[in-house]
This record gives C-alpha cells, sequence and structure tokens, in this order.
C-alpha cells in the first residue's frame, strides 16, 4: 500500500507538531522538578524507610548553573534537601494504618513561629537580594539617595501601629525600600513594649490617614514581640524576609484561636 495516498504535507506537519509539543510538555514537566523533588511523605516501605513521590516524569540528572554573582549551584541536590522536621501531627491516625491520607496537620507548638501551615516559609540564601552592581536592593530610605516620599502621598513615619486588637505596638521610625521596583517594601518599627525596631511588610498594612495610624489585622499589638528579627539595620537577607512574611501571614490563621475555628 502506497502509504502516501493516504497523506500529504498539511498532515505530516500536524503529526510532527503535536509530538513536538508532546515531549516539550514532557521535558518542561521535568525540568520544573529540579528542586523540591522527590516529595517526601509520612508514610514507610515495607522496610521502614521513609517513602518519596517522583512522580512522570521523574526527576532530572543534576545540572549547574552559573549565577550571577559568579557562584555556582547544582540542582537537584539532596544534599539541600529541606530536613526541617515539623512540628505538627497528623489527624486521623490509628493503630493500623497510621495517619490517614489527606488528613490534616495539627501544630503541635507556636504555628507562627513553627513554619507550619501558612507559616511555612523556603530556607532560602541568608544573603540579601543584590541590583547589578552588587548593593543590596532593599535598603532603609536614608542610605538610598534621592528617594522620598511624594508629597501627595502620606509619609508613614510618625505614625502609630496598631493590630488586630486594636491596641498600639509602636510607631514608625523608618521606611525601606526597594530601589529595583521604586516602592516601599516595609516599615521598620519601633515597639513601645521593649523599644525594639521590627520590620512590617507594607503588604499587610492598611493606612489611617486621618488618625495618622498603620492598622495591621493579621496580628495582635502583643504579638508584635514575637516578629523575627534582622541582623542588620542596613540590609535584609532573603531568609529573614520570608521569615518575616510568613510569621504576619500565619497570623491570618493562627492569631486568635476563633481564626483556626469554623463558621459553622
Amino acid at each position: 500500500m502506497n502509504f502516501l495516498e493516504y497523506t500529504d504535507t498539511a498532515q505530516i506537519a500536524l503529526y510532527g507538531f503535536w509530538i513536538f509539543f508532546a515531549g516539550l510538555i514532557w521535558y518542561l514537566h521535568r525540568e520544573d522538578k529540579r528542586e523540591g523533588y522527590p516529595l517526601d511523605t509520612h508514610r514507610v516501605d515495607r522496610r521502614g524507610n521513609p517513602e518519596t513521590v517522583e512522580g512522570l516524569p521523574g526527576v532530572p540528572c543534576p545540572k549547574t548553573f552559573l549565577l550571577a554573582d559568579g557562584s555556582r549551584i547544582s540542582v537537584p541536590d539532596p544534599a539541600r534537601a529541606d530536613r526541617r522536621p515539623i512540628a505538627a501531627r497528623q489527624l486521623g491516625s490509628d493503630d493500623r494504618y497510621g495517619p490517614d491520607v489527606g488528613a490534616p496537620l495539627e501544630p503541635t507548638g507556636n504555628p507562627m513561629t513553627d513554619a507550619v501551615g501558612p507559616a511555612a516559609y523556603a530556607e532560602r540564601a541568608d544573603v540579601p537580594e543584590r541590583m547589578l552592581d552588587g548593593t543590596a536592593m532593599i535598603v532603609p530610605m536614608r542610605l538610598a539617595a534621592g528617594w522620598s516620599v511624594e508629597s501627595r502621598d502620606p509619609d508613614p513615619r510618625g505614625m502609630t501601629v496598631v493590630g488586630l486588637d486594636g491596641a498600639a505596638a509602636g510607631h514608625v521610625v523608618e521606611l525601606w525600600v526597594d530601589r529595583a521596583e521604586p516602592q516601599i517594601r516595609y516599615l521598620e518599627v519601633a515597639l513601645q513594649a521593649d523599644n525594639r525596631h521590627v520590620m512590617l511588610p507594607t503588604g499587610f498594612v492598611q493606612y489611617d490617614v486621618g488618625q495618622r495610624r498603620v492598622v495591621v489585622v493579621s496580628i495582635t499589638a502583643a504579638q508584635f514581640t514575637g516578629v523575627p528579627p534582622i541582623a542588620s539595620n542596613e540590609q535584609i537577607t532573603k531568609l529573614e524576609e520570608d521569615r518575616i512574611c510568613a510569621y504576619y501571614g500565619s497570623g491570618h490563621l493562627y492569631a486568635v484561636p476563633s481564626r483556626s475555628e469554623s463558621f459553622i
């Protein structure tokens, strides 16, 4: 049978595109498993070893990347796997089969600082984000030459910071700006409880200009003392950013007991 009698160029091109596109999907799906895989589970195999899940396609072979600062990183890298213990227990366990598949985790400590649920964060490098010239990207406005607050916008400095309970936690003493994307990233807050300075991400802020207040609905005033600190008063690292944002984010579920309960 003559194959060409039942096909044409357009049909061959279509089949070729399907094969190419299927291969592209396979390649991209395999590449996105360079970090975070294989997945750890709470189950163990017959030999007592923790079960892991790779899925299909499997984890790709290691590849080395040259970073902008001249360093190199190889992924996947089992040595960089996140092995932090999970400060939570899985609900619905029984003696025969262990925890129910898909059962939720219940925190066993302080969920706002134990990296559980909405407080989870990645262990990013403990170095600041950098500009192309190597300088820190996010800095206090006092160190950013030529930066100021637009005269038509309210200046948060000096405003009182209040928590979800309406109590005052402290006042804003400085603005931290992102020099790559001209905007305010953090408010530096001096706490009235112990006069320590903590960082407040602007994504968790509501401005009450009339009363000169900065309202934060994610945590209470007392919980500001638990905000993870930063090591320097001139820069903030990627790890510190993730920990701080995770703390405020967790407050929407864990700040007060009623938030973690059902509505009905």
